[in-house]
């Protein structure tokens, strides 16, 4: 089988395509397949002969699987094209910033329409109420305790993203993806192994770190194209226009292959810079005037994919890397009836928006009350384009949500528990309704709760966690506190890569 080398780590890819959950007959029809190319590859030199009987085989194994009761990826079933991946991130945006998530003010009709034509989530989550920590978990599908490297880099830190990471991007650029990064990387500093052409992406062009990180504290920002300066400290109004422009530059002429577009803008991350064509314009000021330039870009990428006739065969997903930074007053945004914003571990600093848009194959209007996370995104994402996480026994905590973006009840998905990390530590886990906080924090300095601890509630009753039930409960305080210190253990015992060098 062909082999992935990186580094210190090598893996087998799968054969076949990841269709979602196929029938045990159908799995059983893939072994036998399976097998008989193992056997002829025993025989068969590595020439492009093997690889077109590589082809042959995955085609026929797709056709046997056309049994199954998934509607997923039906293009790639009857053997056409992958799906194309573009992702969204903005920076520090709330819960409650856009109006499809009840902003009175800021005008988001592009955000607005991508979630009646496709899927809102109600319970999505970032992997870390921090900057770096939930870059990290996005492309990599790991809680960001595994990075090793502290959840906010800066300029001159030492420990970045691991050589032996293996980026979103790698995997896709794996499955024959062009891959391309335009904004905010913040995974390492401008050294060119932490930068993204080394993990995983054809092109990038953005900022290395957050826009707020600039002279005197710290050096002169750099606006890198691949691992080359453009510019230092860059007139910031003018960075989603170029961000938006480049990836749709990049769309169309990547547009006859499958490409993976990861767009995470500079803001709403304070200083709040809006383009000259957006400043003034939003009743909620300088915060609104962003958010809504971020909806128009959003929107430019959707007319694109459909002018191109590529909408239907490309996932677009929407959502942030953390809360609002609410201790900026102003300046910083909503988490509408959430507690908190970011740096903190209620839900206001990790619950964010999440919008799933794939016309065909995604409902239109669909509302999905289930949680899922950035996390999933990793493994979902892989799995639509037939490759699997690494198998080299490190952990990936991301889960294959294809099902929920079908409109899918996936009970199995409900047992997982989610484990929240605030600055160096876990906080506090989520299971079904169920959340426990062992550990609380807030940038405000507020302690809701006096000091008591632990905290239970019930986040379908009580979303902004008002009514501690703790002492009403202490069953599921036991079976959520045994499941942390699980979770702990296993962690401590694998480490992170920076800890095995």
């Amino acid at each position: 089988m062909t082999q992935i080398m990186r580094g210190k780590y090598s893996k087998s890819r799968r054969l076949c395509t990841a269709i979602h959950r196929p029938s045990q007959d159908s799995g059983a029809a893939v072994a036998i397949i399976s097998s008989a190319f193992i056997t002829l590859n025993l025989f068969i030199d590595r020439t492009a002969m093997k690889y077109r009987l590589l082809f042959l085989i995955s085609g026929l194994a797709s056709f046997l699987l056309l049994g199954s009761r998934s509607r997923i990826l039906p293009e790639r079933e009857a053997g056409r094209e992958l799906p194309n991946i573009v992702i969204l991130f903005s920076d520090d945006l709330g819960y409650g910033d856009l109006s499809a998530y009840g902003h009175p003010t800021i005008r988001t009709p592009n955000l607005d329409r991508m979630a009646a034509e496709g899927m809102k989530f109600t319970n999505f989550y970032s992997g870390s109420p921090a900057c770096s920590a939930s870059r990290y978990a996005l492309l990599t599908g790991r809680f960001p305790v595994r990075s090793g490297f502290d959840w906010v880099l800066y300029p001159k830190s030492e420990r970045c993203i691991h050589p032996r990471e293996w980026t979103l991007a790698e995997g896709l650029k794996q499955a024959g993806y062009a891959t391309a990064c335009y904004g905010k990387w913040h995974l390492g500093t401008t050294k060119k192994e932490y930068l993204p052409l080394q993990n995983g992406f054809d092109e990038y062009v953005g900022l290395p770190y957050s826009n707020d990180m600039l002279p005197p504290q710290h050096p002169p920002i750099a606006l890198m194209e691949g691992n080359d300066t453009l510019q230092l400290n860059p007139d910031q109004t003018q960075l989603t226009a170029l961000y938006t422009a480049r990836a749709k530059a990049f769309i169309r002429k990547h547009k006859k292959e499958p490409f993976f577009v990861y767009l995470p803008y500079a803001m709403p991350h304070v200083p709040l810079h809006p383009g000259e064509k957006f400043a003034g314009r939003s009743p909620r000021g300088a915060y609104g005037d962003v958010v809504e330039e971020i909806d128009w870009s959003a929107g430019e990428i959707l007319e694109l994919l459909k002018a191109e006739g590529l909408d239907k065969n490309t996932l677009v997903f929407f959502t942030s890397d953390n809360g609002p930074w609410i201790i900026k007053n102003e300046l910083g945004g909503s988490a509408g009836l959430l507690r908190d914003g970011k740096g903190s571990t209620w839900e206001g600093g990790m619950r964010e928006p999440g919008i799933a848009w794939w016309p065909g194959t995604i409902e239109a209007g669909a509302l999905q009350l289930q949680p899922a996370s950035t996390l999933d995104l990793y493994t979902t994402c892989l799995a639509l384009a037939g490759q699997g996480p690494p198998e080299d026994g490190r952990s990936v905590d991301g889960r294959d949500i294809s099902s929920l973006l079908l409109g899918e009840m996936d009970s199995s998905l409900l047992d997982n528990p989610y484990f929240y990390y605030g600055p160096h530590e876990l906080q506090a886990v989520r299971k079904g309704a169920w959340k426990l906080h062992i550990i609380t924090s807030s940038q405000t300095g507020r302690d809701y709760f006096n000091g008591k601890l632990p905290l239970l509630f019930n986040l379908e009753t009580d979303p902004s966690e008002q009514y501690d039930l703790s002492d009403a409960r202490p069953d599921m305080v036991q079976e959520l506190m045994a499941e942390i210190e699980q979770h702990k253990k296993a962690v401590a015992a694998e480490g992170s890569f920076w800890g095995v060098e």
